[in-house]
């Protein structure tokens, strides 16, 4: 299986578009959507098409946002049968974009209000300008575009294939926007103590032990697509557990060590797939080991031992 490269510095300025896009998305969901644990409300999806929000609430009927990577279209959809659509180009500025999608949820009687600036990002000097202002970010290659969403595809499957492996409480694959990470999530089932001083945010996403893995395109820190997994809160020795295949390691991010494995790495291997699933293991194994987690109860067995 030949999986198509995505190198940062090709695509980077429509990566940072896209980015922007779906934060726009996703704070539509935000302000719409009942809380759920550890964010679970505001997520975005990969589906047959693209990305979506999936089914989001409005009032008695329901809506969802969908950017269409097959024809390069932006898809409102209502409950109500309604449903409209805007073309998505090179060109289309963050601001024009925002405009086009408030617009088309106004004429499908959607009444939204959104915090209208970007969450966090990038990382250092976050943009602080609205987004019915950001006209500097407007790029749009498509077929960067498709290789993002294909390669999110294979990543969602493989996931979803690792994620059937345990009892325990796991989150759905899923976007967190904020980062643009496809991720998904094992937990113990122990509750943490909350430290003073840390946000919201990051106090419902870990009010509970868990070992997370996800996949992102690169950023200014690591600036190539990634696999990663982290352990929280970090047991002691993690970081010298061995890890699969070979070419993984161990990093430190936020002072922790993390997993990385680069998706160059594996693309142009006979069986990526074999080589990602053997990374995701090997570091669910390495931090429910050290952290004492009741791995023989949470393991799935193979329905003939059932």
């Amino acid at each position: 299986m030949l999986l198509p490269s995505l190198p940062l510095n090709v695509w980077e300025s429509t990566k940072m578009t896209l980015h922007l896009y779906l934060q726009i998305a996703g704070k539509i969901k935000l302000t719409k959507m009942a809380r759920k644990n550890h964010w679970w409300n505001i997520t975005l999806f990969v589906n047959s098409q693209g990305i979506s929000t999936q089914t989001i609430a409005n009032g008695s009927d329901s809506f969802e946002i969908q950017f269409n990577f097959i024809h390069h279209k932006l898809e409102v959809f209502s409950s109500t049968g309604q449903s409209a659509s805007f073309d998505l180009y090179d060109g289309l500025s963050v601001a024009d974009f925002y405009n086009k999608l408030i617009d088309t949820l106004t004429k499908l009687e959607i009444k939204v209000k959104i915090v209208d600036r970007p969450y966090s990002l990038p990382d250092e000097n976050p943009i602080t300008t609205p987004f019915n202002q950001l006209t500097e970010h407007y790029s749009y290659n498509k077929e960067y575009i498709t290789r993002y969403w294909k390669i999110m595809l294979w990543v969602n499957n493989v996931f979803t294939n690792f994620s059937g492996r345990f009892y325990g409480k796991t989150c759905p694959v899923q976007i967190y926007w904020h980062h643009m990470d496809l991720a998904v999530t094992r937990f113990s089932g122990k509750k943490l103590p909350l430290p003073d001083g840390m946000s919201v945010q990051n106090k419902d996403a870990y009010s509970h032990e868990v070992i997370n893995f996800g996949f992102w395109a690169g950023d200014e820190n690591v600036p190539a697509p990634a696999f990663y997994s982290y352990t929280y809160p970090s047991p002691e020795g993690l970081q010298n557990t061995p890890l699969k295949p070979a070419t993984a390691s161990w990093q430190v991010s936020n002072e922790s060590p993390m997993a990385l494995l680069m998706y160059d790495d594996i693309r142009n291997e006979a069986d990526p797939e074999q080589l990602l699933l053997d990374f995701l293991e090997s570091t669910y194994l390495a931090g429910a080991k050290l952290a004492g987690w009741n791995m023989e109860e949470l393991n799935v067995p193979p329905l003939d031992e059932l």
